[in-house]
C-alpha cells in the first residue's frame, strides 16, 4: 500500500465461477483501459505513483467467489471518485460474469488525524508527571519505601531477601505483592511479573518447594495454569474471590497461606479458584506437608535460639525479634500452628524452612518430604510455555466465539489450524500473546476491538482469520489475514 495514498478505494466483487486474484488484477486493468483518457489511464498513474498496487482478497464457496478490492489514491477527490466509479464498469472477470460495487472511500488523513486526537487525550490525561510535591506526599513516599526496602532483585526480578537461599518459595503475581509480604515478615516471596512465567522462576520450581500465592481473579487462575505448565508447583493459595494480594491485610495473608492446597488435588478442575476453595487444605501433620508444628508448654520458659537468620533453613526474619514481635508471635502460636506454606522462627530451633517472623507464626511454604510430582511433567521434560491450555473435543469457531464473546469473558483466545485452544490471554494483551507465541495462531477471538497495531503484528505473524466484537479504523488492511465481526461470522465461518 502507498504510505502517501491521501485515500483508499474499498469495493466488493462476486463472480459467477471461481476466479482468482490475478484475474481480478487483469480484468480491473483490462477493462478500464482507455476508459477515462490518457490523464486517468490507471497504468500511467501507477508508473506515476499518483495510484498505489491493487490490493485484492478473494475466497471462493458452491462455485462461486466474493472479494474485496483496495485501491490506494493520492489524486484528488473529485479524480478519485471517478476512477472509483470506472471499477464498477467491470463485467467480467476471466472467463465469468461479474459485479463490483464501491463500498466507501475512506479519507486516510482524516483517520490519522483521528488517532492523533485520541492519542493527544491519553497523553493530556496521564503523559504529564506532577513537578511538586505536598508534605503529606512526601512523607508517604518516605513511609513506602521504608516499607519496600527489603525488596531485592533475584535475576531481573522483584523477590524478597530469602529467595535465593530458602528451601521453599512463595511465587506471586507482582512487585507489590513481594512487598506485601514482606510487610508480614515473609521474605522468601518472588513476582512472576505477568502471565510469561520467566525461565528464573521455572528454574526455582524444580529445585524447591513452591507455593503459588496469587490474586482472586481469573488473571491470577491464568497465571497458574502457566505457571504449572511451565514449572512444578506444589501448593496453592489464591487471594479471596476478587481481591488482590497486594490489597490484603497481614491476618487475611496468614488466612490464605493456611488454607493452601496441594496443586495435584485440583490440576484437572475447570475452575482452579473454585477448586481451591473446596478442596482439603494441606494437612501439617502430613509428612507431604513437612509442617511439623512443636508441642511447647505454654508455662515453660522458651529455649534459646541456636539458629541465626541466615543459617539457610528458610527462616526470614531475625532471631533477636522485639519484645513486640516476640508477644504477637505467642498470641498466634496456637492459631498458625496447622499454616502449610509458612513456618516462623521461634525461641525454639526449627528445620522447616520457610518464612521466619515471630510475627507470622505460620507462614512459611515448607518442603514436602517426597517431592510432589507437577501434573504437567512429561518424561521428556517440562511442557513447553505455549503448550495448547485445553485438550478437548474439537470446537466449531461458532462455539469459541460464543464462549469468549458472547459471555463477554473479556479475553483473548488463540487457535491452532485445528480449532483447538493455544493460550487464552486478558483482551488487553491480545498483541502480546499473537507477538510472543512460539506456534503462530490460526485465528484469534478477542472480547474487545480490533485495532491496526493488532491487524498488523497477527498479519506479520500469519494468523487468518481475526474476530472481535468490533474494527476500529485502519489505515491499511493486509491482504493475507480476514477481519469479521461478530455479526459477521454466520456468513465467513
Amino acid at each position: 500500500m502507498n504510505d502517501t495514498a491521501k485515500y483508499l478505494i474499498r469495493a466488493t466483487i462476486a463472480a459467477d465461477g471461481v476466479v482468482e486474484r490475478s484475474d481480478v488484477v487483469g480484468a480491473v486493468f483490462g477493462q478500464t483501459e482507455g476508459l477515462l483518457g490518457d490523464e486517468l489511464d490507471l497504468r500511467d498513474l501507477q508508473e506515476s505513483s499518483k495510484v498505489g498496487r491493487i490490493d485484492v482478497e478473494i475466497r471462493s464457496e458452491n462455485g462461486q467467489s466474493f472479494g474485496e478490492v483496495t485501491v490506494a489514491s493520492s489524486l484528488d477527490k473529485v479524480e478519485t471518485a471517478i476512477l472509483a466509479a470506472s471499477l464498477e464498469t467491470i463485467d467480467r472477470i476471466g472467463p465469468c460474469g461479474a459485479a463490483v460495487e464501491v463500498t466507501s472511500i475512506e479519507d486516510v488523513r482524516a483517520a490519522k488525524r483521528r488517532e492523533v486526537v485520541e492519542r493527544a487525550k491519553e497523553l493530556v490525561a496521564s503523559g504529564f508527571e506532577e513537578t511538586s510535591l505536598a508534605s503529606d506526599d512526601v512523607l508517604e513516599e518516605v513511609r513506602d519505601a521504608a516499607r519496600v526496602e527489603g525488596i531485592v532483585d533475584y535475576e531481573g526480578l522483584p523477590a524478597g531477601p530469602r529467595v535465593g537461599d530458602s528451601d521453599a518459595v512463595i511465587v506471586v503475581e507482582g512487585r507489590a505483592d513481594v512487598s506485601t509480604l514482606l510487610e508480614c515478615g515473609i521474605k522468601n516471596a518472588v513476582a512472576v511479573e505477568g502471565t510469561n512465567v520467566p525461565e528464573a522462576v521455572v528454574e526455582l520450581t524444580r529445585s524447591r518447594t513452591v507455593t503459588a500465592f496469587l490474586d482472586g481473579d481469573r488473571g491470577g487462575e491464568l497465571i497458574l495454569r502457566e505457571l504449572a505448565q511451565v514449572g512444578e508447583v506444589d501448593y496453592v493459595a489464591f487471594a479471596p474471590p476478587g481481591e488482590s494480594v497486594e490489597d490484603l491485610d497481614r491476618g487475611a495473608v496468614f488466612e490464605a497461606l493456611r488454607g493452601k492446597v496441594p496443586y495435584e488435588t485440583l490440576a484437572d478442575a475447570p475452575n482452579l479458584r473454585e477448586a481451591a476453595g473446596s478442596a482439603p487444605t494441606a494437612d501439617p501433620t502430613d509428612e507431604n506437608a513437612a509442617i511439623e508444628p512443636e508441642e511447647t508448654d505454654p508455662d515453660a520458659d522458651p529455649e534459646p535460639s541456636t539458629a541465626d537468620a541466615d543459617d539457610g533453613s528458610g527462616t526470614t526474619t531475625e532471631a533477636g525479634a522485639d519484645e513486640d514481635r516476640a508477644d504477637d508471635a505467642d498470641a498466634s502460636s496456637d492459631a498458625d500452628a496447622s499454616t502449610a506454606g509458612a513456618d516462623p522462627e521461634s525461641d525454639s530451633e526449627s528445620d522447616d524452612p520457610t518464612v521466619d517472623d515471630p510475627a507470622a507464626a505460620s507462614t512459611d511454604v515448607s518442603a514436602p518430604a517426597d517431592p510432589v510430582d507437577s501434573p504437567n511433567d512429561a518424561d521428556d521434560g517440562a511442557s513447553p510455555k505455549n503448550a495448547k491450555l485445553v485438550d478437548d473435543e474439537p470446537r466449531s469457531l461458532e462455539e469459541h466465539v460464543q464462549e469468549v464473546v458472547d459471555r463477554e469473558s473479556g479475553l483473548a483466545r488463540l487457535l491452532d489450524d485445528d480449532l483447538g485452544i493455544l493460550e487464552e490471554v486478558e483482551a488487553d494483551g491480545a498483541f502480546d500473546a499473537v507477538e510472543g507465541a512460539s506456534e503462530p495462531p490460526h485465528a484469534v477471538v478477542l472480547d474487545g476491538r480490533i485495532d491496526q497495531r493488532l491487524l498488523d503484528v497477527a498479519a506479520q505473524r500469519g494468523v487468518s482469520r481475526l474476530f472481535g466484537v468490533e474494527l476500529g479504523e485502519f489505515v491499511k488492511r493486509p491482504i493475507g489475514t480476514r477481519v469479521s465481526t461478530v455479526g459477521d461470522l454466520p456468513i465467513e465461518a
